[in-house]
């Protein structure tokens, strides 16, 4: 079996489902800042988002570093050397820090101390769209 084909569909399953999480989280929070005070919907989304995040994005993010560092050894690590290839780990670790910016907000709606409007939430929802648009394109023609 080539592994390298095995990690790359394994790498894309993985990103798919941390992509899906970092698309949807900040959508419930829309809805979350807007129901902040009915008690019964502030309890409903802050489960949401508690299993959102820890069981699925957080594997998900996991699974798809691994999978993209198994990647990354299959093809050598001289290729860091490549243009494309640096720019897309800095756009993945773009990703990831927002996916730790999403984990503050978490903490903050569950503390019932959430600053931020729902325009907001609406907002930093297209930052991991206009991410992964650039690292698709980045990765599909790979610039020098």
């Amino acid at each position: 079996m080539n592994t390298y084909l095995l990690f790359k569909s394994l790498h894309l399953i993985a990103v798919i489902s941390w992509m899906a999480g970092l698309l949807y989280l900040p959508r419930i929070f829309v809805y979350h800042s807007e129901n902040q005070k009915n008690e019964d919907q502030n309890k409903t989304f802050k489960i949401m988002e508690r299993k959102l995040y820890f069981y699925i994005m957080n594997p998900a993010m996991i699974l798809s570093w691994i999978f993209g560092f198994l990647l990354l050894h299959s093809i050598g690590l001289n290729s860091l050397k490549e243009f494309w290839l640096a720019t897309k780990i800095i756009l993945v670790i773009s990703l990831t820090l927002y996916h730790m910016f999403l984990f503050i907000c978490i903490r903050r709606f569950n503390e019932n101390q959430n600053q931020y409007s729902p325009k907001f939430f609406r907002i930093i929802n297209e930052v991991p769209t206009i991410l992964l648009i650039a690292i698709i394109f980045i990765v599909v023609f790979k610039p020098i």
